[in-house]
């Protein structure tokens, strides 16, 4: 089975990537964040240990995780980032290992890992890494067509996002997303040795 990991910035159209990746080669997608999440749930070993690190001040009235509670707390700190981090990412890496060894015995050909933090946490799961990039201008106007947000919503979450120049140092493929998506189906045909 061939793993391909796949990053880029937001508004890349890395999820319509994915489910053409999915419908059109049967690949296995798992996206990251999600499988994180899932791991952060109430009555996970994951969620005991971020409340025993930082306290039930960062819970909901239901007891699970309040994520902004958390995040206020993270992201004004380093070193709680990365004591969360040093938390989740083992956790999430281990999850998505087992998942991919499953998935290779029930003879699937293709298994995909979506990550903003590729290729920082998840590259060593990956046979190959894909960055897709899109122009920034097209990543703009898709942002605000599909999700409504404004430019300072849009260059705030750009700045906070690792620079193009090191997306495509990591990535051993780029495909350009910035135009018609035919193209970006040849692109991905071209690219994809399975």
């Amino acid at each position: 089975m061939k793993v391909i990991g796949i990053t880029g910035g937001v508004g890349s159209g890395k999820s319509r990537v994915l489910e053409y990746l999915k419908d059109a080669y049967g690949a296995v997608i798992c996206q990251m964040d999600e499988t994180a999440r899932a791991l952060q749930k109430k009555g996970t070993r994951c969620f005991e240990r971020i409340v025993e690190a930082f306290g039930t001040g960062i819970l909901d009235g239901q007891g699970e995780l309040d994520r902004a509670a958390l995040g206020s707390i993270v992201f004004a700190d380093e070193e709680k980032l990365a004591q969360l981090n040093g938390i989740v990412h083992p956790e999430v890496i281990c999850q998505v290992e087992q998942d991919i060894r499953s998935k290779a015995e029930e003879g699937r050909k293709l298994y995909v890992v979506e990550a903003a933090l590729l290729p920082d946490v998840g590259k060593e799961l990956c046979d190959e890494l894909w960055y897709i990039y899109t122009d920034e201008n097209v990543r703009r106007e898709r942002l605000k067509a599909s999700r409504g947000y404004t430019d300072d919503k849009i260059s705030q979450m750009i700045a906070s996002q690792p620079e193009e120049e090191r997306f495509r140092a990591s990535c051993g493929v780029v495909i350009d997303n910035s135009g018609d998506f035919e193209n970006t189906k040849k692109q991905i045909g071209d690219n994809l040795q399975l």
